[in-house]
């Protein structure tokens, strides 16, 4: 037993669960939670400039750390504000915990100051919601939080803390530290996908997060390198498996290119691991089709048939289940199928730094020539990215982070926690001047605390995303998508950061390479035009000009 005030307690599990970050907005409804932040030397705490901010920099802390991210925000108003990460972090399966100040219980239904009931507001996009309402059970309640957090299919959980529990003294007892499942497949089940594997001419495997939060990408390149499976990742999981490998087909996002479709229109077998085949994934549950085989392996039970029956489904760990699918032996040739996967995945993103190339490829050939191999890029919403997701080749494990759930504002906030996870690597963010404004605060935040992470910004002076679907439906009826004149150089700079703009490829290798030396935050604006809309139209094109 311990005897300790409610918001001690919270620290100490914290500290019992090997937490070392903790990002937040400051707010008076848990200021005892702040004291007793302090007094642990062992927790480093990060104050952002808004509630979205440090919850995007919390998911990105998590997702490169592959533990829980802890954020704290106050009230109605913080935790309002912090939403989209909670959502990202819920489609994304990224563990998260949500520490919220609440009014006094003694105010609760009177509509206090910022009063709302948390725990129904966060219950549709979040794994748990709680409100503490005894200071006694902050440790079990706490503790069941990491373990739901990270339990199953990982995702975040609310704890909504009135301010007259967190400084009330009570005798507080700590149980162990959360201990993560990591079921693996029955006998059985390895002998059925044997026996649908073997039957087919045609095998894929879409490798989705699970495999990523399982560390299990190790054994899936054994995996395939065993039985020369062709491997594809799912929507923005491209470091799932090495892009340069001869197994990798491609990546399954916006914009796929027709050749990577094709490979999973002409499979007769797909292999699903650790993915929930998503709308983009599976291009509008377009390209997975009646005639093929689907084995689907989930941490989730809730995942397996959500969107497809599976002909053989199995609840496990990706890294258990994939050491157990090593034990099956046999010999199939399907090296022909592979080779010509592979020539035609090649044929459409190989990549050569010319003069007739948009600024926005030639910027993705001088990050691949240039950025160390280990180094992490993380991306915001919007079609830049597709220049990247097309052409950038992921080559080692912890090397991208991105939103699935498509939340503009991620890109930056993300790259400052990926930066905090692995300070020792080359961290870049790529956003639009949509996104990069929304959350273009947090410079001051990464400037504060000396994170040192690289922002491009492409600056086309639209949403450029919902100008080109604007454009497909009402072609030339341009509304509410052109954006203003703004230098975020000089933006930076007020801020305190390095900055530079640039119009070219060479300007912008030149700026690289001096942002890559000097290990300072840096912000590199790129003025790019409004016509190339994306990777593979114009805006001319689709007003059929």
């Amino acid at each position: 037993m311990n005897h300790m005030t409610a918001a001690q307690a919270i620290v100490e599990m914290l500290r019992r669960e090997g937490i070392r970050k903790v990002f937040c907005v400051p707010g008076e409804s848990y200021l005892p939670l702040l004291d007793a932040l302090y007094d642990e030397p062992s927790i480093a705490i990060i104050s952002a400039r808004h509630e979205s901010g440090a919850a995007f920099m919390a998911e990105g802390y998590a997702k490169a750390k592959l533990m829980p991210g802890i954020v704290l925000a106050t009230r109605g108003v913080g935790a309002s504000n912090l939403s989209i990460a909670v959502h990202t972090a819920f489609q994304d399966s990224t563990p998260m915990i949500v520490f919220l100040g609440q009014v006094n219980q003694d105010f609760k239904g009177r509509e206090g100051f910022q009063e709302v009931d948390l725990v129904q507001y966060f219950q549709p996009i979040a794994k748990w919601a709680v409100e503490v309402t005894n200071p006694q059970r902050v440790p079990e309640i706490v503790g069941r939080a990491f373990r739901i957090a990270q339990s199953g299919r990982p995702g975040p959980v609310i704890i909504s803390l009135p301010e007259d529990i967190l400084p009330v003294k009570a005798d507080m007892q700590f149980g162990p530290k959360a201990v993560v499942p990591r079921p693996a497949p029955s006998e059985r089940e390895v002998a059925s996908v044997e026996e649908l594997l073997f039957r087919a001419s045609k095998p894929i495997i879409i490798a989705g997060g699970g495999v990523k939060y399982a560390a299990a990408e190790g054994r899936l390149l054994s995996f395939a390198e065993k039985h020369s499976l062709p491997v594809l990742s799912a929507f923005r999981r491209h470091d799932v498996f090495p892009n340069n490998h001869h197994l990798y087909m491609g990546h399954l996002g916006f914009g796929t290119q027709k050749e990577v479709l094709e490979t999973v229109q002409d499979a007769d077998l797909i292999l699903a691991l650790g993915t929930r085949l998503s709308e983009i994934t599976t291009q509008d549950y377009s390209i997975i089709t009646p005639d093929k085989n689907l084995i689907h392996i989930d941490i989730d039970y809730n995942t397996i048939g959500k969107v497809y029956a599976p002909d053989v489904g199995i609840v496990a760990d990706l890294k258990e289940a994939l050491a157990c699918l090593q034990e099956i032996e046999g010999d199939v040739n399907w090296q022909p199928w592979t080779l010509a996967r592979r020539r035609a995945y090649e044929s459409t993103s190989k990549l050569v730094n010319t003069e007739d190339n948009v600024i926005n490829k030639s910027i993705i050939a001088i990050l691949r020539d240039s950025l160390p191999k280990d180094a992490l890029l993380t991306n915001d919403a919007g079609n830049f990215a597709g220049w990247l997701h097309s052409f950038y080749p992921f080559c080692e494990k912890h090397t991208y982070i991105g939103p699935t759930s498509g939340a503009m504002g991620y890109g930056m906030p993300a790259a400052i926690g990926a930066k905090l996870a692995f300070p020792n690597k080359t961290v870049v963010s790529l956003s639009g001047d949509g996104g990069f404004m929304m959350t273009i605060q947090e410079i001051e935040t990464a400037i504060r605390y000396r994170i040192p992470i690289i922002c491009l910004v492409f600056n086309n002076q639209m949403y450029g995303t919902i100008r080109m679907h604007q454009e497909m439906h009402y072609p030339g009826k341009v509304i509410a998508t052109d954006l203003g004149s703004i230098s975020f150089k000089d933006m930076a700079i007020a801020m305190g950061a390095e900055a530079y703009q640039v119009d070219t490829a060479a300007s912008f290798e030149i700026a690289f390479n001096q942002a890559l030396k000097r290990d300072k935050v840096t912000i590199i604006e790129i003025l790019t035009g409004k016509e190339a809309i994306s990777v593979s139209t114009t805006i001319s094109k689709l007003r059929g000009e």
